[in-house]
């Protein structure tokens, strides 16, 4: 991706929890029929490799545990996003020389794929997944709760894949590239707009003018 300096984020530990916080990422992958994304949660180990391992499952009849098993993947991580209008620019007012933008942070995790066809590493892997997104239940659901020949069949549906991370890159464009009062000016305008992605861009950009 297009990388400006003044927007790089190479902290692993905070790659990490954007990873972990929006799991719902996008998975590149290049196989026969040329470039394919699929969408699928992703479960961060951060222990394993150098920048940690990304770990789930796919549908047994999507053919990406296939056509990419033993090949370099790119998977991306969307955190918050939204649109910045000129209007909140102290410069707007000064001069008029502004324009719109849109404030985003995104992880990109670059490595090679596996295939892992085996029901119990698969299972343990559901289990992770369910205990990680359950817990903010009043009656989490667990995988006991269904019965095992129905579990058994589901499990044989699906086909694990992990992916070593070899290479993370963050982009945090959070308006860096404004002057303070600009981006003063951004953090008023996100937070009177109060939408949840606002809200957490404005802390980022706050973030900025109190380092």
């Amino acid at each position: 991706m297009y990388l400006p300096a003044q927007f790089e984020e190479g902290r692993v530990d905070v790659l990490h929890t954007l990873m972990s916080e929006h799991p719902f990422a996008t998975l590149v992958t290049q196989g026969d029929e040329g470039l394919t994304a699929n969408h699928l949660p992703l479960h961060l180990e951060p222990g394993i490799g150098p920048f940690g391992a990304l770990q789930g499952h796919v549908a047994r009849a999507n053919p990406v545990w296939r056509q990419a098993a033993d090949s370099d993947v790119l998977v991306i991580f969307h955190g918050p996003q939204t649109y910045v209008t000129p209007s909140w620019y102290e410069t707007k007012r000064e001069h008029g020389r502004a324009v719109p933008t849109w404030n985003y942070v995104v992880v990109h995790a670059r490595g090679r794929l596996r295939a892992i066809d085996d029901p119990v590493w698969v299972r343990g892997q559901i289990e992770t997944l369910v205990t990680r997104h359950e817990g903010a239940f009043a009656e989490p659901w667990e995988i006991d709760d269904a019965p095992p020949d129905y579990i058994d069949k589901m499990l044989a549906a699906v086909v694990g894949i992990e992916i070593v991370i070899g290479e993370l890159r963050g982009k945090w464009k959070i308006s860096q590239n404004q002057p303070p009062a600009n981006r003063a000016g951004v953090v008023e305008g996100l937070r009177e707009q109060g939408t949840p992605d606002a809200l957490q861009i404005a802390d980022l950009v706050e973030g900025t003018l109190n380092p």
